[in-house]
């Protein structure tokens, strides 16, 4: 059964499923990956520690408000009325999923050289495999949402920035169990 919406467009309950489908998909994904992370992290405390402070902290708190403003962007998306503040809403939540990216090359740069140390190769195998996956998330939801915003039908809209919002939820718990924890 379709669900007209304001703007006369049918929205199906397949397609509301399948979103569903991806969210509960992604959020397993990184569950598994958190998870992973936590267990080697209670194994191996001392290693976990020390690996922890070669992190950049401040960077990453950067990104965290980053992130949480491009969420709000796109809350603002999926709430306007008109395609004109659904587009200019998308694009400038693109531009701040493309500024997270950015910000974490920069960290990454000066983590890279703890790739190779024996003592914290689970760490940081972990670290850029759990970050990693999330920034390929990020740039790729950030491109997608440039595409929708060259028509933003409310269905597509809605499609992208609650994925988006999946992906800074995610960040919210990686943050604190990754740079904190």
């Amino acid at each position: 059964m379709a669900v007209i919406t304001g703007e006369g467009e049918a929205r199906g309950e397949s397609g509301d499923l399948i979103l569903w489908i991806l969210v509960w998909s992604e959020l397993a994904a990184f569950g598994i990956l958190i998870a992973g992370f936590m267990v080697m992290s209670f194994l191996h405390p001392e290693s976990f520690s020390i690996a922890k402070l070669h992190l950049d902290g401040r960077l990453a708190s950067l990104n965290t408000i980053v992130l949480i403003a491009s969420g709000w962007l796109a809350a603002e998306a999926a709430r306007a009325v008109s395609e004109k503040k659904r587009r200019i809403a998308l694009i400038a939540s693109a531009t701040l999923g493309f500024v997270f990216a950015a910000v974490k090359l920069i960290e990454y740069q000066g983590e890279l050289r703890f790739m190779g140390d024996a003592t914290f190769n689970a760490f940081f195998e972990l670290y850029f495999l759990i970050t990693g996956f999330h920034l390929a998330h990020v740039v790729f939801l950030a491109l997608v949402m440039l595409l929708v915003a060259r028509r933003p039908e409310r269905s597509n809209v809605t499609l992208v920035t609650t994925v988006w919002h999946v992906v800074d939820i995610v960040w919210l718990v990686i943050f604190p169990v990754v740079y904190l924890g």
